[in-house]
C-alpha cells in the first residue's frame, strides 16, 4: 500500500522559506517615506532640528540684521570668514539648509494634522463607548446598594445619573443588557481640540513667517545728526528684500535725525562708561506731506509707513575737510566711524579720489576720550565713550583707490594693494593727529586736512513684515491651545445599575482617564455621592 503524498517519509523535508516580504516598488517606497515624514515623532525631531539650526544665527552676524558686523567679521577673520560664508552662516535664515528643514517641518505638520483632524471630528460625532462588563477593573470603582424598599419612591437611577452627568457637560449614552442598565459618559474632547489648535497655529506661524519674509524687507541706514533718509532702495546702506518684494511696496516717507542723546554711567567706578539710555529725536514726513516729531529708543521702535524703525546702533561721525594746495575744498563730509570696543574706539575710512595730485586714502582711528592703552607700545585708546577729549589719528595712503575699475567697493574698507603708505606706522612720517578745530598738512605737499565738529550718528534698521499681525494671532492661539491640551482632562465615567435577586439594585461607578488625570477618583466619588443623595432624598409633597 503506497504512502500518502504528505507522509513524513514520502518526500524529503522542505526548507522553511521564512517570512517573505512583498516588494514595495516605487509607489510603496514613496508611501513609506510619506508615513515616516508625517509621523509626530518626525515633526518633533524637525522642530528640534530647526531650533538647533537657528543657533548659528545668534553666533555670527547676519547680513539682514547687522551688515556692518559682517564687514567687521570679514576684516578681523580674513581666512575663516570666506569659509563660513560658503556654508551661508552669515545668511542663516535664508540659507538652503535652513529652508529645507523649514519646508520639511511644514510638510510634516500638514501630514500630521489632516488625519488627526478627521479622526477627531469622527470621534466627536460618535456615541460614548459601551459600558465595560466588569467595572471592577476600572479606576475609582465603587459599588453602593439601593434597597428594594427605596426603589418604589425613588426616581429612576439611570435617568438620574444621566441628568447628573449631562449637567457636568458629559456626552452620555444609555446601554442595556439582560441584567443591567447603564449610562456611559465621556468628556474632554476640548483637550484634543486644543492640541489640534496648537499644531494648526504652529503651522500658521510657519506660513506667516515664510510669507512675511517673502513680501517684507529689511534695510539699514547710517544717519548722521542733522541728516535724513527717504524710504527708497538707493537711500539704504544695505537692503535685503524678500523673494516677492517689489519697489511699489515701499511707502514714501522720510526720517530726519535731529539729535542723538546718550547717557553713560559716571558714578559707579566699576561700571563707568556703561550706556544707560539711547534716545534719537527725529522728524518724520509722510506718508503724505504731514510732518511730526518722534522719539526712537532701544526696543521702542518708530512705526511709520507700515514699517518699524529700530535704533540699532550709534557712533561718531567726525566732520573732515580736505583742501588742495590752493585752499580749494575737495572733500567735506561727516564720516561715520565704526565702534571697535565698549569705549567707542572707532575705525573709519576716508577716500579722496579727485582734486589732489594723487588719489588719497586714509584709515582713521577716533578716540572720544583719548588715553594710553597701558601696553608696552603705548598705543592710543579710548578710556570713556563720551566726548571728553576727542582725538582723530589718520594713516595716509596715496595711489590707486581702485574706484575706476567699475567694481563696487565698500565704504567701510580700503584696498591698499596699489597704494603706498606715506604716514603712519612703518613710515618716516607719524600718523596725523587732530583735535576738533585743528588743521594739519598732508604728506608730500598734497594739501591740508581739517577736523571740524564731531557729530553722532544713529544706525537705523527699517523692518517691514506684513504678516507680523498674523504671527501674533497664531502665537496667542498656540498658547491657548497648549494650555487647553494640558489642563483639560479627557475622561470616561460609567454608572451601572445591576438587578439583584432580592429586588435591590447594585449601583456601580467607575472611570477611565485618557492620559494623566489626578482628579479622576475625586470625580467618580463626586458623581456617586450626588447620585446617592438624589436617590435617597425624600419625595416632594
Amino acid at each position: 500500500m503506497s504512502r500518502p503524498s504528505d507522509h513524513i517519509d514520502s518526500a524529503p523535508p522542505r526548507e522553511d522559506p521564512g517570512v517573505v516580504q512583498p516588494k514595495l516598488g516605487p509607489a510603496g517606497w514613496l508611501r513609506w517615506c510619506w508615513r515616516q515624514l508625517t509621523s509626530m515623532r518626525t515633526a518633533l525631531f524637525l522642530l528640534l532640528l530647526l531650533a538647533i539650526a537657528a543657533v548659528p544665527g545668534s553666533l555670527f552676524p547676519q547680513r539682514g540684521a547687522d551688515p556692518n558686523g559682517v564687514t567687521k567679521y570679514f576684516s578681523e577673520n580674513p581666512q575663516l570668514a570666506p569659509v563660513l560664508d560658503k556654508f551661508q552662516l552669515f545668511d542663516v535664515y535664508t540659507s538652503a539648509w535652513f529652508s529645507a528643514i523649514y519646508l520639511l517641518l511644514f510638510a510634516s505638520l500638514i501630514g500630521c494634522i489632516i488625519p488627526r483632524t478627521k479622526h477627531h471630528f469622527q470621534a466627536m460625532r460618535a456615541k460614548p463607548p459601551k459600558t465595560p462588563v466588569r467595572l471592577t477593573r476600572m479606576a475609582g470603582f465603587q459599588a453602593r446598594i439601593m434597597p428594594a424598599e427605596l426603589r418604589a419612591d425613588a426616581p429612576d437611577p439611570i435617568e438620574t445619573a444621566r441628568d447628573i452627568l449631562r449637567r457636568s457637560r458629559y456626552r452620555v449614552s444609555l446601554y442595556q443588557d439582560a441584567r443591567s442598565v447603564s449610562v456611559s459618559a465621556e468628556r474632554g474632547y476640548l483637550r484634543e481640540t486644543g492640541n489640534l489648535v496648537f499644531h494648526i497655529a504652529l503651522l500658521g506661524v510657519l506660513l506667516a513667517v515664510g510669507l512675511g519674509g517673502g513680501f517684507g524687507y529689511t534695510g539699514q541706514k547710517v544717519v548722521v545728526e542733522g541728516q535724513s533718509f527717504v524710504n527708497s532702495v538707493p537711500s539704504y546702506n544695505s537692503f535685503n528684500p524678500g523673494r516677492f518684494f517689489t519697489d511699489s511696496s515701499l511707502e514714501p516717507f522720510s526720517v530726519r535725525v535731529d539729535d542723538l542723546k546718550v547717557q553713560y554711567e559716571t558714578q559707579n567706578v566699576n561700571a563707568k562708561g556703561t550706556p544707560l539710555d539711547y534716545t534719537a529725536n527725529v522728524t518724520t514726513t509722510g506718508p503724505g506731506d504731514s510732518s511730526s516729531k518722534a522719539v526712537i529708543k532701544v526696543n521702542d521702535p518708530l512705526a511709520i509707513g507700515g514699517t518699524n524703525v529700530y535704533l540699532l546702533g550709534n557712533g561718531y561721525a567726525p566732520t573732515i575737510t580736505v583742501r588742495d594746495t590752493n585752499g580749494k575744498v575737495v572733500f567735506d563730509d561727516a564720516v561715520p566711524f565704526i565702534a571697535e570696543d565698549a569705549q567707542l574706539t572707532s575705525l573709519g575710512w576716508v577716500k579722496v579720489p579727485d582734486g589732489l595730485k594723487e588719489q588719497v586714502g586714509m584709515i582713521g582711528f577716533f578716540y572720544p576720550t583719548v588715553g594710553k592703552s597701558g601696553t608696552a607700545s603705548g598705543a592710543l585708546t579710548s578710556t570713556f565713550p563720551g566726548l571728553n577729549d576727542p582725538v582723530l589719528s589718520l594713516n595716509v595712503y596715496v595711489g590707486d583707490l581702485g574706484l575706476d575699475t567699475g567694481v563696487p567697493q565698500s565704504v567701510y574698507s580700503l584696498n591698499t594693494d596699489k597704494m603706498k603708505q606715506v604716514a603712519g606706522p612703518g613710515t618716516s612720517t607719524k600718523a596725523l593727529q587732530l583735535k576738533p578745530g585743528e588743521t594739519v598738512e598732508l604728506p608730500n605737499g598734497l594739501g591740508t586736512i581739517h577736523l571740524g565738529d564731531v557729530k553722532r550718528y544713529a544706525t537705523l534698521d527699517v523692518h517691514h513684515d506684513p504678516a507680523q499681525g498674523w504671527v501674533l494671532v497664531f502665537a496667542i492661539l498656540i498658547l491657548g491651545g497648549l494650555l487647553t491640551s494640558l489642563f483639560v482632562p479627557r475622561r470616561r465615567l460609567w454608572v451601572k445599575a445591576v438587578e439583584n435577586p432580592d429586588g435591590s439594585l447594585t449601583l456601580e461607578y467607575a472611570g477611565l482617564a485618557r492620559g494623566e488625570d489626578p482628579n479622576l477618583l475625586a470625580a467618580v466619588t463626586a458623581v456617586a455621592d450626588e447620585h446617592a443623595a438624589l436617590l435617597t432624598r425624600p419625595p416632594k409633597n
